[in-house]
């Protein structure tokens, strides 16, 4: 339940990503520091709230936040460096440009990234238990969302507006029939394998 999500003292950021496992796109990733005088009813999991929540939490996140910070990491340098490296770079980007520094992070997940600046402690399903985390998921999501919206006017032809680059059947099939197109993440299996016929 969104009422039992636990806040924490002290300038903790909380971290989380969206989009590890679609086939396009980048992985996005945000960083929050909540004002604990300025509370925000409804967080969650970004995954258990309707896209209008998330949008409205989103808003009222930017404003009443004492901090908080979005940046991505794009599918070139997926490719690069694989996804799970991508994934740490996108929260470092985000840790960084925080205009308020934190003590200290704790990041969704079971591994923290390294050459943070501050301490930090990973958090398996944090995003349904920390305040903070939650806060950076609903961020990471809806700003990726917003993305996979424009790159879909830009390549219409694959449906980004409706499965957000995951590999739904939709997306197979425009896969098979058009090829990969800019965004495509060449080294996830789906899209290697069509690279190479």
């Amino acid at each position: 339940m969104a009422t039992s999500l636990l806040l924490l003292d002290g300038r903790v950021a909380g971290i989380d990503e969206a989009g590890r496992g679609p086939l396009a796109g980048p992985v996005v990733a945000a960083a929050v520091i909540l004002d604990p005088q300025r509370p925000i009813a409804g967080l969650d999991d970004s995954k258990k709230l309707s896209e209008r929540a998330r949008e409205r939490l989103a808003a009222e996140i930017r404003e009443k936040a004492l901090s908080w910070a979005v940046a991505e990491a794009s599918p070139e340098e997926i490719d690069r460096i694989n996804i799970l490296q991508a994934t740490f770079l996108a929260m470092r980007r985000a840790l960084d440009a925080l205009p308020v520094r934190p003590e200290h992070a704790v990041i969704d997940g079971n591994r923290v990234p390294p050459g943070l600046f501050c301490s930090a402690e990973a958090v398996v399903k944090g995003d349904g238990s920390i305040a903070a985390i939650a806060a950076a998921s609903i961020l990471a999501k809806t700003h990726r969302d917003a993305i996979m919206r424009k790159l879909s006017e830009a390549y219409p032809a694959y449906g980004f507006a409706k499965h957000m680059g995951y590999p739904t059947a939709q997306h197979l099939a425009a896969l098979q029939a058009c090829g990969p197109c800019a965004v495509h993440r060449r080294s996830f299996a789906p899209v290697a394998q069509l690279s190479l016929i």
